[in-house]
């Protein structure tokens, strides 16, 4: 019975290493090298970045965290978009009170607070449309 289990086990280590090391393959290797994961950008090109966009963005992880180019190229991704609404904000700020100063001056309208005070207009309902 000893003999039976130190042949068995000695067969059993002997596939093992051979399934390890390759078995004497054509190139000697048994698995191809895993390609590193790395971050396909979908952060849309066409349009803003959404709040829906960040969420579902997944940075690959590897071995001690994150990939810092990775890391870097969406955050700086996120920075541009950021600057570029904070100077499109700005632009029509700037616009809406040289408006509302043009308005103010020419007579032809209310002053600012009270233009900042008034509530929108309802919209008319389906109703009013037909009449």
């Amino acid at each position: 019975m000893f003999w039976f289990l130190l042949i068995a086990m000695v067969v059993v280590v002997a596939a093992v290493t051979l399934a390890v090391v390759g078995g004497g393959g054509d190139d000697g290797a048994v698995l191809p090298d895993a390609e590193p994961e790395h971050l396909v950008d979908p952060l849309p090109e066409h349009r803003p970045v959404a709040r829906a966009d960040v969420e579902a963005l997944r940075i690959p992880v590897v071995l001690r965290g994150y990939r810092m180019a990775d890391v870097d190229d969406v955050l700086s991704r996120l920075g541009a978009e950021l600057a570029e609404r904070d100077a499109r904000i700005a632009e029509l700020q700037t616009t809406l009170e040289s408006s509302r100063k043009r308005l103010v001056a020419g007579g032809q309208g209310p002053a600012p607070q009270d233009l900042a005070a008034q509530e929108p207009a309802a919209e008319p309902s389906d109703e009013e449309h037909r009449r």
